[in-house]
């Protein structure tokens, strides 16, 4: 499939998205997001894709988040609803196979709610947040930003909008990793290749796993994990699992 607004390739089991609109800092359209939704099911259907990281083309921006001049344009002659469009969020966050953000810039509004979806971010001294829906009359962010830096902080910045600079968001959990711009890519590779060579069912059952737990009690989490194993999560035979140990020291008793 060719895109317009994203750049998509793969290297080594890793599926890449950059957000490529640099003119205008990346800003979400409307294409743009029906461009990621595609592109992320496309990676879910190939089999050689063991793990996906999203950017942003430049050095300001991951993205400045809704495009609202198109915004602007819709409230004057509104389009039929989409409800796919609002679904692409849940998608980002739930997509079967695990996500790194390179965030190589700032991450405003629909990009913060979008950063706060993956499962794992690395920042640079470029990246900022700024969960903005407060300021602008909407709400966004309850259900993902919670999640990654806990209810009294979530609760801040939610209700503040203010700016998140990289140190602070490092400190308080919001990014995993804080690297040197220059190594923010090569960082979010390595880790997307650590991913990549570890059994693909069980990464993406373990992603699996930990979603449906979300707001389960700590039993539930436990006997959910117990009946995996003994069904769709099946541990690997030893011979097969153990393959490269038995290799490498040999057989014992």
């Amino acid at each position: 499939m060719s895109y317009e607004d994203i750049v998509v390739s793969k290297d080594d089991g890793v599926g890449i998205i950059r957000l490529n609109r640099p003119k205008v800092l990346n800003a979400l359209s409307k294409r743009l997001t029906r461009e990621v939704d595609a592109a992320i099911s496309d990676m879910e259907s190939d089999a050689e894709v063991k793990a996906m990281i999203f950017t942003g083309t430049g050095d300001r921006a991951f993205s400045a988040g809704g495009d609202i001049h198109e915004q602007v344009r819709d409230a004057e002659n509104p389009p039929p609803p989409d409800p796919k469009r609002a679904e692409y969020s849940w998608h980002v966050a739930t997509c079967t196979k695990p996500t790194i953000g390179a965030l190589n810039g700032l991450a405003y509004g629909g990009a913060a709610v979008m950063a706060s979806s993956f499962d794992i971010r690395v920042g640079c001294e470029r990246s900022s947040f700024r969960f903005l829906a407060a300021s602008y009359g909407r709400v966004n962010s309850t259900w993902s930003l919670p999640m990654q830096v806990g209810w009294p902080v979530a609760k801040e910045l939610l209700f503040s909008a203010r700016v998140v600079e990289a140190e602070e968001a490092y400190r308080i959990g919001l990014l995993n990793h804080l690297v040197s711009a220059d190594a923010l890519m090569s960082k979010a590779m390595e880790i997307a290749q650590q991913i990549a060579a570890n059994d693909p069912r069980m990464v993406q059952g373990i992603k699996e796993l930990m979603i449906d737990d979300v707001g389960e009690g700590w039993r539930w989490m436990y006997d959910n994990e117990a009946s995996a194993q003994r069904g769709k999560l099946k541990p690997t035979p030893v011979e097969e699992g153990f393959a490269e140990f038995i290799a490498r020291k040999g057989r014992k008793g």
